[in-house]
């Protein structure tokens, strides 16, 4: 039954850095990553090697993310991922690349009205290192005005921030509480000690109040490590019993996180983490909820 559930991929990219300008995809030195050295990921991936993936599993459709294009251009990729729709029918959605304290953002959001694809947004706000520190991008008035702009343009923003911002992100929801917000990679809990753990259950409760927020389940391998459901298991089911199932999405984060384990180790990973939950609750996390929030068809 599993291998049949259905599966809407809530948070991939597809990229080709040998015809169109990613900078860390591209240029030298390689940029610091989480994940470590990520030569690996530095090629194309595209429709044909995202299927090769994920050949065994139901994925019905898939919603891309920006990856970090040229930011001098920030709606080409959205451009170019509309072709490729248009010739493939892949993917359904995408969240494109915007920058919200610029001043060409009202240009950024008025070329997304134009293709039909973009579904939401995404700028990573500047954040600190480790806990601590002095306040992060979302404390900006800049950010926060080009925040409240989203909510005349129907699109969504999916914020990718570790969870010591998650309380800005919440001062951030009241600017414009209609606009959702899609926490990304379950707010980067990479310190998985005992210490760190509690901190991020804290932080994550209260960012679950906010009535606007949504996470995707994704992104939770650990540097050095491969993806182990002994690692995970209890991160995937925090996710789903604070935020509930509709509102919590499964998502591969691939090519990425190719670098930690093939999309069948991860994905029979949650499936083994939710072995225990209803079939509504499967149902909501790998598909339902991902196809309410970025209106595809199934």
């Amino acid at each position: 039954m599993d291998q049949h559930l259905k599966v809407i991929d809530a948070h991939h990219h597809y990229w080709d850095p040998v015809n169109n300008y990613h900078p860390w995809l591209r240029d030298e030195p390689m940029i610091e990553f989480r994940y470590g050295d990520y030569t690996a990921i530095r090629k194309p991936f595209l429709p044909p090697d995202y299927q090769a993936c994920t050949s065994e599993w139901n994925v019905i459709a898939t919603i891309t993310m920006e990856g970090e294009w040229n930011p001098a251009d920030p709606a080409g990729e959205a451009r170019w991922i509309q072709k490729l729709h248009d010739s493939t029918g892949q993917p359904a959605a995408h969240a494109a690349q915007a920058w919200l304290d610029r001043e060409d953002l009202a240009e950024t959001l008025q070329a997304y009205r134009q293709l039909p694809i973009v579904r939401s947004i995404r700028h990573k706000p500047t954040a600190n290192p480790s806990p601590g520190g002095p306040p992060g991008g979302m404390c900006d008035p800049a950010f926060r005005h080009g925040f409240s702009m989203l909510a005349d343009s129907g699109l969504m923003f999916d914020l990718q921030t570790p969870w010591w911002h998650l309380h800005e992100a919440i001062e951030l929801s009241a600017t414009a509480p209609q606009v959702p917000i899609i926490l990304n990679h379950a707010g980067l809990p990479s310190d998985r000690s005992e210490t760190g753990i509690a901190a991020w259950k804290k932080a994550m409760a209260a960012f679950a109040e906010v009535p606007q927020s949504f996470i995707k389940i994704s992104g939770i391998g650990l540097a050095g490590k491969p993806w182990l459901i002994e690692d995970n298991r209890d991160i995937i089911r925090f996710c789903i019993d604070t935020f509930g199932s509709r509102r919590a999405m499964f998502a591969s984060n691939f090519p990425v996180d190719n670098l930690c384990g093939s999309f069948d180790t991860i994905y029979n990973g949650y499936l083994e983490a939710v072995s225990g939950y209803s079939q509504a609750v499967k149902e909501d996390l790998f598909w339902r909820t991902a196809a309410r929030v970025y209106r595809v068809e199934t």
